[in-house]
């Protein structure tokens, strides 16, 4: 069952909402995690809404936060109930975000393809094809998944009318609101690459982000969250603090930086949605029942 498509989908998460599940996750588990959330391209007036009540119930951190008090375990104390928000891509939407995160105190953190950032560019998984194509090339090979786009007329740096991503201008103006991270060049399926592009994919995004914006660039999302051990060598390597999955669940001082687990969080939610995916449930029902699939 795909949630997405379903009707009740409002009325569900109400219920499990005010079956004060998520309160008491929020309470006994929450309280001594740290909780990364996942947005992509969430519109403002949402996201006014998100944050407002994100904040009355967990204190908002920064990843730098998080890691600091990593490597100062026994001097540093994080608050109780500490939650990270991240956004994936870099998306031309997040610049209207700025006012919204500046309202609420967000010390929020954005994954950025350093290839698409800045340019006509656009991200692969938004051309046209059909959702099952789409699967598919998540999981294709990277020399098929290119000659299959390439079949719908889409190249990777092909130059569009139009751009999806941040300008280079509006990341200069959000650097001092924003942390900005890295999210490969290009956004390939890095499980599905040679080598050769994986490390360029890795290794060159943050040399990219550090020369044409000054950034200091310390952490990796996985594009699509897939890794292996082959992926967290080179990012070790290439001197990356950390790196973020999309494997859900919580954190803590314990947790290995390289594989930090993430929950997914629907760009258009409803507070009930909101509330209940961020405690975790929703994860744990989806694993547990099946209840979603492709939830991004």
């Amino acid at each position: 069952m795909v949630l997405k498509k379903n009707p009740f989908r409002n009325i569900f998460f109400a219920i499990l909402r005010f079956s004060l599940l998520p309160f008491v996750i929020r309470l006994l588990v929450q309280r001594k995690k740290i909780t990364i959330i996942a947005y992509h391209d969430i519109n403002p007036q949402i996201a006014d809404k998100h944050f407002n009540i994100l904040k009355k119930r967990y204190n908002i951190i920064s990843l730098k936060n998080y890691l600091n008090a990593k490597r100062n375990a026994g001097t540093k104390i994080l608050p109780q109930k500490s939650l990270i928000i991240t956004f994936d891509d870099g998306n031309c939407g997040n610049y209207k975000l700025i006012p919204i995160l500046k309202k609420y105190n967000i010390p929020a953190t954005i994954f950025i393809c350093s290839g698409i950032v800045g340019t006509n560019r656009h991200f692969w998984f938004k051309g046209k094809v059909d959702n099952e194509t789409r699967e598919f090339l998540m999981k294709a090979p990277d020399e098929e998944r290119i000659e299959k786009l390439s079949s719908y007329g889409f190249e990777e740096e092909k130059e569009f009318e139009n751009r999806q991503a941040l300008s280079d201008k509006e990341i200069e103006e959000m650097k001092g609101v924003v942390d900005f991270q890295a999210h490969a060049i290009l956004h390939p399926i890095l499980t599905n690459c040679s080598l050769e592009r994986t490390e360029r994919e890795i290794i060159q995004c943050k040399e990219n982000l550090k020369d044409r914006y000054k950034l200091d660039i310390y952490a990796f999302s996985y594009p699509n969250g897939d890794y292996s051990s082959r992926e967290i060598e080179i990012l070790k390597e290439a001197g990356y603090e950390c790196a973020i999955t999309i494997e859900p669940g919580f954190n803590s001082l314990d947790t290995d930086v390289y594989k930090l687990k993430r929950i997914a969080i629907w760009d258009k939610a409803d507070i009930n949605e909101l509330l209940v995916r961020t405690s975790g449930l929703w994860s744990f029902l989806q694993k547990l029942f099946k209840l979603e699939t492709n939830a991004y």
